[in-house]
């Protein structure tokens, strides 16, 4: 069979892919050995999560050791489903700076604040870098454990031990270095043998477990697919950094709904879950200019309201500019081609830029009757009616269709005192739109 060559260290028999000059375990000095070992297979192997191949009836098994255990967000907890479930994998992604790592450390300062044991394994603070952001969030305290580490087999070691922990996170997992795999670290080699080690031990030690991914320029969470698929649920942190606002998507739930979401505010004491957020992105609206339109967006199950503003002056380029931010710009270009059509509108003539306020990214299909309305606003310079608050799909004929959650939206404009409502209900089509806004026929 063939053989690789890794280091271990003499002092303390940790391994490490390549050789350094310091031991990264005990910080012992020129200690690192050369020794051969046999390439095989992960350490993962192929045995189940519950260590037997034999098939059992479903029905026989017990539930006891599935119940989830609160997380110290009671919105986080109702978007997981059940809480950290046990033995769940639940993996964080987000650019850089958008807070994943306080969000993080205030998760494991409450669960330890609850009585639970948890360890923040970081591969990119140091300890006193971790002390220091622990102290100014305001959470020391004894049940918070912390270790940094580029090493695979020291999160392994905490997850076999004696007494494994209640939550285990991992920052990140493109920092660690496995000896079963080839690869410098955040390699697509070294990022699935790490995860899979580290979620079949967490799985086995009923460890709740929290990988944070790395993301793409794109914004897809760097490394293999099979990554998302090896985890129990898929979470996302996004928001404009230079805002305060911070949306927590769930994109993949094992143990509860999809497509759910958690809206926090950065603070200075870190992240603080926003538990009415359906006026927070309208920031100070002044309903008597034109072009700006109130949505009533639905955003998994939460219902809140948004304005889109547009922008369409005269340009005087060969090619006019059209710019999103916010949603889709393929999504402006078809509703403008829509308008062109149905309306009769010559927009060839005007710059088109529109935007959703806030810092916010939805793809909510009811935004399209709001992007219309303000765009309209904005091309005949009138305001729409104070007030109003619009949700809708538009089609290519320029019919207005209904989207879901129409009463969810319907009882959250009569809470928050909007009228009128224009949806498919009351307004078919986009010359009913317009005939109702400004008097103008087809």
């Amino acid at each position: 069979m063939k053989t690789k060559e890794v280091f271990r260290c003499a002092e303390c028999g940790a391994q490490s892919p390549q050789w350094q000059g310091q031991c990264p375990s005990c910080r012992a000095w020129n200690t690192l050995e050369p020794l051969s070992v046999v390439k095989g297979k992960n350490r993962s192997g192929t045995r189940s999560p519950e260590g037997s191949q034999a098939p059992r009836p479903l029905e026989e098994l017990s539930q006891e050791g599935g119940q989830g255990r609160p997380s110290g967000f009671p919105a986080l907890d109702q978007v997981l489903g059940k809480g950290l479930t046990p033995g769940g994998a639940i993996l964080l992604g987000g650019e850089p700076g958008i807070g994943k790592s306080t969000l993080l450390l205030q998760l494991a300062g409450r669960q330890a604040a609850l009585g639970a044991r948890a360890v923040y394994l970081s591969g990119e603070e140091s300890l006193p870098q971790l002390r220091n952001r622990a102290e100014r969030l305001g959470l020391l305290g004894p049940g918070l454990l912390a270790m940094a580490s580029t090493s695979a087999a020291d999160g392994l070691a905490v997850l076999e031990g004696p007494e494994p922990p209640e939550l285990l996170i991992v920052d990140s997992v493109q920092t660690l270095a496995s000896v079963s795999a080839e690869g410098i670290p955040g390699s697509v080699s070294q990022v699935r043998a790490v995860s899979a080690e580290l979620v079949e031990a967490a799985k086995k030690s009923r460890t709740t477990l929290i990988l944070v991914g790395h993301v793409t320029k794109e914004g897809q969470i760097a490394g293999p697919k099979l990554l998302e698929h090896m985890v129990d649920t898929v979470l996302y942190l996004e928001g404009d950094r230079s805002h305060f606002s911070r949306i927590l998507r769930v994109l993949k739930n094992r143990y509860g709904p999809s497509d759910e979401l958690v809206v926090f505010v950065m603070k200075e004491q870190g992240l603080e879950i926003v538990d009415d957020p359906s006026t927070m992105f309208l920031g100070r609206r002044d309903a008597a200019l034109s072009g700006s339109a109130l949505v009533m967006a639905v955003e998994g199950q939460r219902p809140f309201a948004v304005e889109v503003q547009a922008l369409a002056s005269k340009t005087f380029l060969s090619i006019p500019r059209r710019t999103a931010l916010g949603f889709d710009t393929n999504r402006l270009h078809l509703l403008l081609a829509v308008l062109e059509k149905r309306l009769r509108l010559n927009l060839s003539s005007h710059d088109i830029y529109a935007k959703i306020s806030g810092g916010l990214a939805m793809r909510d299909p009811g935004l399209d009757l709001g992007v219309v309305a303000a765009i309209l606003s904005s091309f005949y310079d009138r305001p729409l009616p104070e007030g109003a608050i619009f949700w809708g799909e538009v089609d290519l004929n320029g019919q207005v269709r209904p989207v879901s959650g129409r009463d969810t939206r319907l009882k959250q404009a009569g809470r928050l005192g909007h009228d009128p409502v224009f949806e498919a209900e009351s307004c078919r089509t986009l010359a009913d739109l317009q005939r109702r806004l400004f008097g103008k026929n087809e």
